[in-house]
């Protein structure tokens, strides 16, 4: 993926965050630059073109979580859109309820992917194309074609139990389905207050035929 200026994805990621978000004031801030004219024209440039992508993007449901109901549909997704996540889950698994809330964190700043989930019970036909036989599954896929699997927790963290927002977030990247690192401490923060509040229940059994 082609580089941004720093200072652009920072006001970039900055902006897709939070709606309410005055374009014009960011962009100002980048005309009151103190970097030499020509460059900052042409972060000026990579702005605006950020801008439009995002609005684009965002008008085709990225930058949210999205469960799909029906397996061809998510095949035609997969097959239509240039970078997407999809998470294979049944509700009743802990561990794929915990990949959801990372999931659920990433999916409004990595508004370049479309990041989806679908029940296997109701995908009989991709659960076997695929085979998926651990959940929680995460496949990544780029053009239609997958580029990376991540079965279970595995690969994820130091321990096999335990991973976070941003090291899932840095498997993503290294599969090249996100741009780069978004992640902030008050994200994870947040994520993992949001579970202590989840009712504690019982690690279910990972393993699914």
């Amino acid at each position: 993926m082609s580089e941004l200026d720093p200072k652009v994805a920072y006001l970039v990621d900055r902006a897709t965050r939070d709606d309410d978000s005055d374009e014009d004031a960011l962009i100002a801030s980048l005309e009151d630059d103190s970097e030499l004219d020509a460059f900052r024209e042409q972060r000026l440039q990579q702005l605006h073109s950020e801008f439009d992508k995002a609005r684009r993007l965002r008008a085709n449901e990225h930058g949210t979580y999205t469960e799909i109901k029906d397996e061809k549909a998510l095949m035609d997704i997969t097959t239509s859109t240039k970078l997407c996540v999809v998470h294979f889950f049944k509700p009743d698994f802990n561990r794929c309820r915990i990949m959801d809330s990372h999931l659920e964190s990433l999916a409004p700043s990595h508004y370049e992917a479309r990041i989806l989930k679908i029940n296997v019970d109701n995908c009989p036909f991709l659960v076997t194309k695929l085979g998926i036989q651990v959940l929680p599954c995460v496949l990544s896929f780029i053009d239609g074609i997958g580029v990376d699997r991540i079965i279970g927790f595995e690969g994820l963290g130091r321990s096999p139990d335990s991973f976070t927002t941003r090291e899932l977030e840095n498997r993503l990247i290294l599969a090249e389905v996100f741009a780069r690192n978004k992640v902030t401490d008050e994200d994870e923060r947040q994520r993992l207050q949001k579970s202590k509040m989840a009712q504690k229940e019982d690690e279910d059994d990972d393993d699914w035929d």
